[in-house]
């Protein structure tokens, strides 16, 4: 199998999982290495995500690591299926490699929930909007990385719009829905157009209003992947170095609780449709 200079973050998380495994049931890396015919260095670079592993490895592996989970490993096998080449890969070399494994990510989860406080949820965007936050970059993007940034935006909405849907929540705070980024007319359209999403059955829009006062993780923008089976979770926060992706048990915790934070004092979704559509009015 060959290896990748770059592992993608679905890569580096087949590798991570397989690791676990391997330590838990106290394999070395040599036996590893024996199962499949292989030098243990092979092992290594399999479990960091630099070598590509095939499904068939996949289940020889957690087979011997005496995995008793079923559903975890069809899971696994399933993130080393690499027959289908994913739409996003057409922005490989032109667009950060992080922003592509967000599309990915968000494209094998079988739940998206979001947090944000300063812009609108991405997947919610309109291109003007996208293209004001793109513009206001530091160090400013020329036109076309704006526009390759738009586009890509744009593409990953089809998640939303695919034959199965996905079930999306969005929690948005009052803030973000007016700090008008692009100018009055590009926030109003961008506002009616949140009101026309949330109609959507598999999309939920909830409004925190600013009477809510304090709130947990304030400032970080979250994003919570839920993977086909609860091990393979996943949490993504934007940092001004790029995408984080998180997945430790500890961590998934803290977000679970974060989220459920957020359920129970948002807006239902209703109310919240009601509350944008007056901001939106008033523009």
């Amino acid at each position: 199998m060959p290896t990748r200079p770059v592992p993608t973050e679905r890569q580096k998380r087949l590798g991570a999982e397989l690791r676990k495994l391997r330590i838990a049931a106290g394999v070395s890396t040599e036996y590893a290495a024996g199962l499949l015919g292989l030098d243990r260095t092979k092992i290594s670079n399999m479990e960091s995500g630099v070598r590509v592993i095939s499904p068939e490895r996949v289940r020889t592996l957690a087979s011997n690591y005496a995995c008793a989970d079923p559903a975890y490993v069809e899971a696994l096998v399933a993130l080393a299926d690499h027959r289908n080449r994913g739409w996003w890969e057409e922005y490989r070399g032109t667009l950060p490699s992080g922003m592509l494994d967000i599309a990915e990510l968000e494209w094998h989860a079988v739940r998206l929930q979001t947090v944000q406080t300063v812009h609108v949820p991405g997947l919610l965007h309109t291109e003007d909007y996208a293209r004001a936050i793109f513009a206001s970059v530091l160090p400013p993007l020329s036109r076309l990385e704006v526009e390759l940034r738009v586009e890509l935006r744009m593409a990953r909405q089809r998640v939303l719009r695919r034959p199965d849907p996905l079930s999306y929540v969005g929690y948005v705070h009052e803030a973000a829905l007016r700090m008008q980024f692009g100018g009055r007319q590009v926030m109003k359209s961008q506002l009616e157009h949140l009101c026309s999403e949330s109609e959507r059955e598999s999309v939920s829009l909830r409004v925190l209003p600013v009477e809510c006062g304090s709130f947990p993780g304030a400032g970080h923008a979250l994003l919570y992947a839920e993977g086909s089976v609860p091990r393979l979770d996943t949490v993504q926060l934007d940092s001004a170095h790029g995408p984080e992706f998180m997945d430790a048990e500890a961590q998934l915790a803290k977000y679970r609780a974060h989220l459920e934070w957020m359920a129970l004092a948002a807006l239902p979704a209703e109310r919240s449709r009601d509350f944008i559509h007056d901001i939106a009015q008033k523009l």
